[in-house]
């Protein structure tokens, strides 16, 4: 786990699972991130910007055939045991402390009449 390299896009901002934590829900975010088995540090990188310049959102943003997605298994793996933790765990997941949306996630508890938390 590694922080966001480039926070002053707002990535998480503009995510689908948003709306849940402004709700005060925690979500799963998951992120291929930017490091990369084999390559040189900067390479993923590099990689991500020329995507972003040439292919995001334009005619050309397909899959490419140099794209080396061996990774994609054990991401759906992981994905797959997060949610299954998650589902099978005795508590509800947390907002660390000091967290931007736990006072609204402490709050919504509070108010609810049968708290299963």
């Amino acid at each position: 786990m590694k922080p966001d390299p480039e926070p002053e896009k707002g990535f998480y901002y503009r995510s689908d699972h948003f709306n849940f934590a402004k709700h005060g829900v925690p979500a799963f975010d998951p992120d291929e991130g930017v490091d990369y088995i084999g390559k040189p540090e900067d390479w993923g990188m590099k990689m991500r910007d020329k995507y972003t310049s040439e292919d995001y959102h334009k005619p050309s943003d397909v899959i490419k055939p140099y794209w080396d997605l061996s990774g994609a298994v054990e991401d759906g793996q992981l994905f797959f045991l997060v949610g299954y933790q998650v589902a099978n765990a005795a508590q509800t997941p947390q907002w660390n402390p000091g967290a931007e949306f736990k006072a609204i996630r402490d709050a919504s508890l509070r108010d609810m009449p049968n708290k299963a938390n």
